[in-house]
């Protein structure tokens, strides 16, 4: 599949790129990235066919969103579709007071936690301001996990459920959206918020991929039976589908445990004997099912985005899923490409 297949966004009247480009690494998170190497990404991406970008306040502070605005200033609007997210408000502060970890010299705010129907409504209206673009298309309530708020999870999903959905849904019967959504690491979640809101959308980071898919069980036929279109992040499962199961790989952004090692070795065997690289696998695994539109991929280089975007479009073919089932590395009800 080529990047910048359009495909239908669930039930929403909005298409997308079957590659979105994600902006987390452009907030600067662990390393800085000049202004020129982001500009180089977008341009990149652009001339690919990609128009699905997706930002957020946390990234770098709002420093994702001022770049992804400064790129995209002077395109079409009706080009592309954006996606950005709520649940966390933005201050003003002097950059010497602010601890910005694991982020490196993002933008001069602080960040802090609010799901009320206030701090959405005014989340919204910052993330146009620092993007200075006329709309935002999408917004996904952001990190109401387990793995993000621990045991605060349960009280926070409820202020959220109430306070975000609330104002959202306001924000899209007026048409200034056109999708709400939540954008979490877990699978549960997403289903848990699907059976009690009338949500559009999921960006889900990690948990439908070559090697996790419990979401096939209830939460993606969920989905399909409500129109709910997933964005799947984190398809490499933080490193080791796109490394392999080398010494020091992650998963889950820890160190792969023994049980993974050797399930991701199983799956290079077979990746070797049809000449089929191994991230180019894990990213097109993702898109085959029909209730996930666009894949979500940020890159820190040219090079890194112009390898995803390679592996995204390599030809695999049909045998290779085939024996991949057959091995039991994969579940028997997953789709895969054509």
């Amino acid at each position: 599949m080529q990047p910048g297949t359009k495909r239908k966004f669930g039930r929403v009247d909005l298409k997308v790129t079957a590659f979105a480009f994600g902006t987390a690494p452009l907030g600067n998170i662990f390393a800085e990235i000049d202004e020129a190497t982001s500009d180089d990404m977008f341009r990149h991406a652009w001339d690919a066919g990609v128009r699905f970008y997706d930002t957020a306040p946390m990234y770098g502070h709002g420093l994702a969103e001022l770049r992804t605005g400064q790129a995209l200033r002077w395109k079409n609007r009706d080009d592309y579709v954006l996606s950005s997210k709520v649940g966390r408000v933005l201050h003003p502060a002097r950059r010497d007071s602010i601890d910005f970890a694991p982020w490196v010299n993002a933008a001069p705010f602080t960040m802090e936690f609010d799901y009320s129907y206030d701090g959405t409504m005014r989340a919204y209206e910052d993330s146009l301001q620092r993007l200075a673009l006329e709309r935002i298309d999408v917004f996904f309530i952001h990190d109401i996990d387990v793995f993000t708020r621990g045991k605060d999870q349960p009280e926070v999903f409820r202020q959220a459920m109430d306070g975000c959905y609330k104002a959202l849904d306001r924000l899209r019967s007026e048409g200034a959206v056109k999708a709400i959504g939540v954008g979490v690491n877990e699978w549960e979640v997403c289903l848990e918020a699907l059976k009690q809101r009338d949500f559009d959308c999921f960006l889900l980071a990690g948990r439908y991929t070559l090697l996790e898919q419990e979401a096939l069980t209830e939460f993606l036929p969920l989905c399909e039976k409500r129109g709910a279109a997933v964005v799947v992040g984190g398809g490499f499962n933080s490193g080791i589908l796109a490394t392999g199961a080398k010494p020091g790989a992650k998963y889950n952004y820890a160190p792969a445990p023994p049980e993974i090692m050797a399930r991701v070795a199983k799956i290079e065997q077979v990746c070797a004997e049809f000449d089929v690289p191994l991230p180019a696998a894990a990213l097109q695994f993702v898109v085959a099912h029909p209730a996930v539109p666009s894949f979500c991929a940020g890159t820190r280089t040219v090079q890194q985005l112009d390898q995803n975007l390679a592996w995204f479009s390599q030809p695999i073919p049909a045998e290779f899923w085939t024996a991949l089932k057959s091995q039991g590395l994969i579940r028997e009800d997953a789709p895969v490409p054509a």
